[in-house]
């Protein structure tokens, strides 16, 4: 049976740590407009934009395929500025049995720095490893970062 597994990437950034946790806290209806070519549309299917348990359509491009992935907001902590969502429906579930991803934005001396990690568990052991979705939250965080930054 395949293990629970992490992966992180790290991408420094220019916009303010508050302004970014903003984005993916309470604003992530502004996503689709900072990074079209990724991610076309998010839409709420229940709750809010912000509410612990509201549930969230998102359809992006990934890999250069169009993915639709269902998720709820698990964790908001605008303390820490971090942001957690678990995968419940969408073609990502073919390939893990679980997907939760996190979202933490620090403060450094200038601009910010956000990590991205995934906590996940194969469906398969052979399956894919989720290369293709840090590659995609990587370019979604610069895109946000110019979004913030041109505003």
């Amino acid at each position: 049976m395949a293990q629970l597994a992490k992966m992180e990437v790290q991408v420094e950034i220019k916009s303010h740590a508050s302004e970014f946790h903003e984005i993916y806290s309470s604003k992530v209806y502004l996503v689709p407009k900072a990074c079209p070519e990724k991610v076309k549309s998010i839409q709420v299917v229940e709750g809010d934009w912000e509410t612990v348990g509201s549930v969230q359509l998102w359809t992006c491009i990934i890999g250069g395929n169009t993915e639709d992935a269902k998720l709820v907001v698990e964790m908001v902590d605008d303390e820490n500025k971090s942001v957690t969502l678990k995968v419940v429906e969408g073609e990502i579930v073919k390939y893990f049995k679980s997907f939760k991803c996190s979202t933490q934005v620090t403060v450094k001396d200038k601009g910010s720095l956000v990590t991205w990690s995934v906590e996940y568990e194969k469906l398969h052991e052979s399956g894919p490893a989720p290369d293709a979705y840090l590659n995609f939250a990587m370019g979604v965080i610069e895109d946000v970062d110019a979004y913030l930054l041109k505003a």
